[in-house]
């Protein structure tokens, strides 16, 4: 079976740094896709990061400079450094993976989603 473990939400100030971790299991994040989604309450999920098998990033508009999503073949986990925080960015972020997509941002593309960690700055 596929597990998706995110961690290192928590609360943090505008301005500050984050860094969430999703260790898989049961799939390879070399060989697949890998995204961070998030959702905030009453919302939409939305695509914030992606990344290819060969490591290319793809971001959405708003975290665009100030996110890096990264990813350890070795330890088979994905990661998102979030800097200078806004208030915005307040929300339950997860990962996600799938061995192929076409719209990386897109949350129907993918097949395996981890239980999310939440992210709330003040």
């Amino acid at each position: 079976d596929v597990q998706l473990v995110e961690s290192g939400g928590g609360s943090g100030l505008a301005g500050g740094s984050v860094r969430l971790s999703c260790a898989a299991s049961g799939y390879s994040v070399s060989t697949g896709y890998m995204a961070w989604f998030r959702q905030a309450p009453g919302k939409e999920r939305e695509g914030v990061a992606a990344i290819d098998r060969a490591g290319a990033p793809t971001y959405t508009y708003a975290v665009a400079g100030r996110f890096t999503i990264s990813k350890d073949n070795v330890k088979n986990t994905l990661y998102l450094h979030m800097n200078n925080l806004k208030v915005e960015d307040t929300s339950m972020y997860y990962c996600a993976g799938a061995p192929l997509v076409h719209s990386p941002l897109e949350p129907y593309e993918y097949n395996y989603w981890g239980q999310g960690t939440q992210v709330t700055v003040s």
